[in-house]
């Protein structure tokens, strides 16, 4: 056989292999009416970051999924129809990465048959996993994506299978824009946000249209950047009152100490990507003052709310450490499916999403949760304020 002969069947081969794969990954048989519910077990799939860039919110929805789990089963399980059945956990890493989101959705749609899914943390990667849950009609509540169209079609229709267990972009860049001039006082701010995510530039957009004051420059950066002088030597240069930061802690964290070290002082705010303690780590306790981000859930606020309360002190004897916010998101998130079984009296997957579409005034340990037609989260929001690294006061605004 001629060589070039060879690398043409070769090169059929691996293409034939490849089909095969993806079938097996994809394309496997569903019910038209979604996942059933068998045996002695309902499974819940976890399409998480667990590792790669947003390892760190992952990480920490694993353990609030993984302690609402254990708590619900240490009960009995989830009442299907006047039986109890046990949460069988399937998690799975999607790394941070879209393509590998959108093969674990598949997987745990079509392979392990669950009857619903949370995640993902981020909204690229869950995009990235809507259309194999919407082909298995399978549904996914992410808690904490919060780009204002996760939840719905290129022609504005309701994804029918996706939801989340936070407020969305909108409303969060809006309640900065108004803490910042109103509680701040601050009337001349600089915007630096993080282009590489729909998060961040859906967070930039949204303050600068709903702020008041004059927005004097707008910056952006990309995740992995390390160095952010010049533009911050530029904000400095510009007298601006404050500088509201839409972001991730790994970048927030750096743009802190830089501003502090060359002693610009004023007001930093950003979003719920900060609320994680690697922030005060990458920042430095003492550069940590004058912080705000937006969050929604705030320990201060948490205390006086009994079940938040029990939340934290279960949580603080579990895992030997104050609760995060997106372990609260996850472990309501679980327990928001297991209302939507309980009150359909199915696991059938397509029944889990109808109960989670009526969803109303679920107490949660992040509040009051409703979910409205577009499968979004109403609840309310706090902004917690950091003074050398540790919290020292909150403001929940509804």
């Amino acid at each position: 056989m001629k060589k070039k002969m060879i690398k043409r069947v070769t090169g059929i081969a691996a293409i034939a292999m490849s089909a095969v794969i993806f079938a097996g990954c994809s394309t496997a048989k569903t019910s038209s009416q979604g996942n059933d519910q068998t045996g002695s077990t309902v499974k819940i799939g976890v399409n998480l970051e667990l590792s790669g860039a947003a390892g760190g919110y992952g990480n920490q929805m694993k353990q609030g999924i993984q302690m609402a789990t254990n708590e619900i089963n240490d009960k009995g399980g989830v009442n299907v129809n006047g039986k109890k059945k046990k949460i069988k956990l399937i998690i799975k890493d999607n790394k941070t990465s879209t393509s590998t989101s959108a093969s674990v959705a598949a997987q745990l749609a079509n392979n392990d048959k669950v009857n619903a899914i949370i995640g993902t943390a981020t909204t690229n990667a869950g995009t990235a996993a809507i259309p194999n849950e919407t082909k298995a009609k399978v549904p996914a509540l992410s808690p904490s994506a919060t780009d204002p169209n996760f939840t719905l079609q290129k022609g504005g229709k309701v994804q029918p299978y996706v939801f989340r267990a936070c407020y969305q972009n909108n409303f969060q860049g809006g309640t900065g824009a108004k803490f910042i001039y109103n509680n701040l006082k601050a009337k001349r701010v600089a915007v630096l946000g993080d282009n590489s995510t729909d998060y961040g530039t859906g967070l930039a957009k949204s303050f600068k249209k709903q702020f008041k004051g004059k927005v004097v420059d707008t910056q952006y950066f990309s995740a992995g950047d390390k160095d952010f002088n010049a533009i911050l030597t530029s904000f400095k240069h510009k007298k601006v009152d404050a500088i509201y930061a839409p972001g991730y802690y790994s970048e927030i964290g750096l743009i802190i100490k830089q501003a502090r070290q060359m002693g610009l002082n004023v007001p930093v705010v950003g979003s719920d990507g900060m609320a994680d303690a690697k922030l005060v780590q990458i920042a430095g306790a003492k550069n940590a003052s004058n912080i705000y981000y937006t969050t929604p859930f705030s320990q201060t606020v948490a205390k006086s709310n009994p079940t938040a309360a029990k939340f934290l002190k279960a949580y603080k004897a579990r895992y030997h450490t104050d609760a995060p916010t997106f372990s609260a998101l996850a472990y309501d998130s679980t327990y928001m499916i297991k209302q939507a079984i309980e009150s359909q009296k199915s696991a059938n997957s397509v029944k889990i999403t109808k109960g989670l579409a009526n969803i109303k005034n679920f107490n949660g340990v992040t509040g009051k949760i409703s979910i409205d037609g577009h499968h979004d989260a109403d609840k309310p929001i706090a902004v917690e304020h950091l003074n050398n690294g540790k919290v020292v006061g909150s403001t929940q605004i509804k």
